[in-house]
């Protein structure tokens, strides 16, 4: 536990220093979120209540990457929302979702990418999903479509991801439901379940055609 909890401060550090991540064409910019007391017990929480994993620190083992999109349009919103660790901001909330959301990366409208946590600390962004998958939001929304420069900037950091971490699906949000039937699920409430529409088909389309090499799985049907 001592020795976790050691690497989680390291990581953590590291993002607070404001470190550029280089991997050949990649420059990854490091905005972190505050990861303090209250975040990091939230998090345990989440994952006892929401997925049944116990376990004494907030880590995950990346399988799996989820595309999504912001419905705003600035990353500053976006890091807005993220900032509390109490979902809505509301701490008096006592139900058993009161993590925020959050997400390990943000791809701005340029291409730019950021990252807000570690890869291996878990970030709330996809239902039944959260505790394998890193989580990029791109922004952007429905009137606001994805550029070429952020689809070019998702395929980078997917394959840096994929070099580091046994990743074997890309999925886009809206495709996340595809999972509910099989063993990858992990969620505890039944009825907990949104449409999603991020960042749409059209747009993974062309991701997974500049990713192919990688050979990951397709989605599962059935497990």
């Amino acid at each position: 536990m001592k020795i976790i909890f050691i690497r989680l401060i390291n990581c953590v550090l590291i993002l607070m220093l404001g470190i550029e991540v280089y991997s050949q064409d990649l420059r990854i910019y490091q905005t972190p979120l505050e990861w303090n007391k209250e975040r990091d017990s939230l998090t345990i929480e989440y994952l006892n209540k929401r997925h049944g994993i116990h376990q004494d620190d907030a880590t995950i083992v990346p399988t799996m990457v989820v595309v999504h999109w912001t419905a705003n349009d600035s990353y500053e919103k976006t890091m807005a929302i993220f900032k509390s660790p109490f979902l809505n901001g509301r701490p008096e909330l006592l139900n058993q979702s009161r993590l925020n959301v959050s997400s390990q990366y943000i791809i701005e409208r340029d291409g730019t990418i950021f990252q807000l946590l570690p890869d291996t600390i878990f970030a709330r962004h996809t239902i039944g999903l959260n505790y394998c998958a890193i989580g990029i939001e791109n922004i952007g929304s429905n009137s606001m479509p994805l550029t070429k420069k952020q689809l070019n900037a998702n395929a980078r950091l997917i394959k840096y991801l994929s070099a580091k971490y046994p990743i074997k699906y890309v999925i886009g949000h809206h495709e996340y439901g595809q999972l509910k039937n099989t063993s990858l699920w992990k969620e505890t409430d039944l009825n907990y379940f949104t449409n999603k529409i991020d960042p749409g088909d059209k747009f993974m389309k062309g991701l997974r055609r500049k990713i192919r090499k990688l050979k990951l799985q397709k989605l599962p049907t059935n497990e």
